[in-house]
């Protein structure tokens, strides 16, 4: 099966963004794209606390800790943990569906797709660079899930 990415569905949403308390900002954005997939999309709160520097988005019992005094950030590591955080509540939700929210690119050019497993595998097979490959943002280090 061959599959091509099309990029006008593609969510723009942009690592650093999502790290500087946006994440429900874009969660609420992809709401209606996301009730496609999913009849009662789960609820997201923001807890920001601006004088004790720290960020965490909530959805159900689980809560995401994006930046804290506490958290290297040496690196931009709120925004790996801002991305990991996003995909995994959208991804969570879409447990019952065939299809899940793939990552796009990373960093400032973060983006995501609704795309079923064979549809993300076909686009890998067709797309020489690897970076450019659909993938689920995880908790590791540089790269956070990306191919490369």
């Amino acid at each position: 099966m061959s599959y091509t990415l099309d990029y006008d569905t593609m969510v723009l949403l942009d690592a650093e963004d999502l790290a500087e308390a946006g994440i429900l900002e874009a969660y609420e954005s992809l709401l209606p794209e996301l009730k496609k997939y999913v009849p009662q999309p789960a609820l997201v709160e923001e807890v920001i606390d601006h004088h004790g520097g720290r960020y965490a988005v909530k959805s159900g019992a689980v809560e995401y800790v994006i930046y804290a005094p506490d958290l290297d950030d040496q690196r931009g590591e709120s925004w790996g943990r801002a991305t990991v955080a996003f995909f995994t509540i959208i991804n969570d939700q879409l447990a019952q569906s065939q299809y899940r929210f793939y990552a796009i690119n990373g960093g400032n050019d973060l983006g995501g797709m609704f795309l079923t497993p064979s549809q993300a595998e076909a686009a890998q097979k067709a797309l020489s660079s690897k970076t450019d490959w659909p993938y689920f943002p995880k908790d590791e280090l540089d790269w956070y899930g990306q191919y490369h």
